[in-house]
């Protein structure tokens, strides 16, 4: 039972931060333009949670966005007490995915071996 809850509130939190950064809410230039918000790990007593951003650019843009979104997650935090309807909201820190450009990788790797 508290695995479900703890998906869906995973789930809320992913839908809500998705729509604050796809609104430009958050007004920092550091972000990049295409950020997307891949996976929420929220902890069981749901006072923290890791929110995995997925973004398009170099290394440097990425870790300026990242940097951006931690230094706003205060603000997001705020806005999400507005928004959602939780007991706790948790405290948020924000990090880098990669699994995508890994995937690519990967892909790349595949194609070239079986071109082989």
């Amino acid at each position: 039972m508290a695995e479900v809850r703890l998906r869906k509130v995973e789930s809320l939190l992913k839908e809500e931060i998705s729509a604050l950064i796809s609104r430009r809410v958050i007004k920092d230039p550091r972000l990049a333009p295409l950020t997307t918000i891949t996976d929420v790990e929220v902890s069981r007593d749901l006072h923290y949670a890791k929110v995995y951003v997925s973004l398009y650019g170099d290394t440097e843009i990425r870790a300026r966005s990242v940097e951006a979104l931690n230094h706003a997650s205060g603000f997001i935090h705020a806005r999400l007490k507005k928004n959602v309807r939780l007991r706790f909201i948790p405290r948020l820190t924000f990090f880098a995915d990669d699994s995508i450009e890994r995937g690519v990788r990967l892909t790349n790797k595949i194609r070239d071996i079986s071109a082989l």
